[in-house]
């Protein structure tokens, strides 16, 4: 099957499948995160391939909307690949960036590295941020019925894997506990540049947000 009736079939298949998601993880996000990676992969030598399957496929079934199973991802992407008689190497490669594309995954030790993951992951992490990043970072924490902001709960930013996964804190936590780290974390030099930006508009926001809340968390 040609590159461009895989991705075709792909691309419905996710949209179909997450058509009732979160709105922070839903068709849109997955849109972004697609066009983010082909914007970076213009100045990367890489498989476009697995680039584009990699940043179709990397939430279809997202752990934490999973019981925390972390396999549930990979699996599903590689049932789905299967039935399109994707090689199986490919295939393979997907599912591995899938393991590690997530923030949580940067606990662990890490045993797998490729140019593509490097691309999705940075495709990934600038939707994260920004204007887009606020928005979902507030989207997530109504999903789940958390605090918006609470100046008696301070951010961790010591979490062991297992306390990231399970925090229940404040919206606004978050952003001290993965979303302002992120800029430092990309791995391309246009995520780099890309991430400036986005990095800076959620400092103002931040400044804004404590400027009318009247209160300032300790940082």
């Amino acid at each position: 099957m040609e590159h461009a009736l895989i991705i075709e079939k792909t691309r419905d298949f996710v949209r179909k499948t997450l058509e009732n998601a979160e709105g922070g993880h839903d068709w849109w996000h997955i849109h972004r995160v697609w066009l983010n990676a082909h914007r970076i992969a213009e100045d990367e030598e890489a498989d476009m391939l697995i680039v584009e399957l990699a940043a179709l496929l990397h939430d279809i079934a997202d752990s934490k909307f999973h019981n925390g199973d972390e396999e549930i991802g990979p699996k599903t992407a590689g049932n789905f690949l299967r039935e399109l008689n994707v090689h199986e190497g490919i295939i393979i490669h997907v599912q591995q960036i899938i393991r590690n594309i997530s923030f949580k995954s940067g606990f662990d030790q890490k045993t797998f590295h490729s140019k593509e993951l490097a691309i999705v992951q940075d495709a990934d992490r600038l939707d994260a941020i920004g204007a887009i990043g606020v928005a979902r970072a507030f989207s997530y924490g109504g999903f789940k019925g958390r605090e918006i902001f609470n100046p008696e709960i301070e951010p961790n930013l010591n979490m062991t894997k297992e306390e990231y996964k399970n925090s229940a804190a404040p919206s606004i936590n978050h952003f001290y506990e993965k979303l302002l780290l992120l800029k430092d974390k990309m791995n391309t030099e246009t995520g780099k540049k890309l991430a400036e930006q986005r990095h800076r508009f959620m400092e103002q926001y931040l400044q804004q947000f404590f400027d009318e809340a009247g209160t300032y968390m300790q940082r």
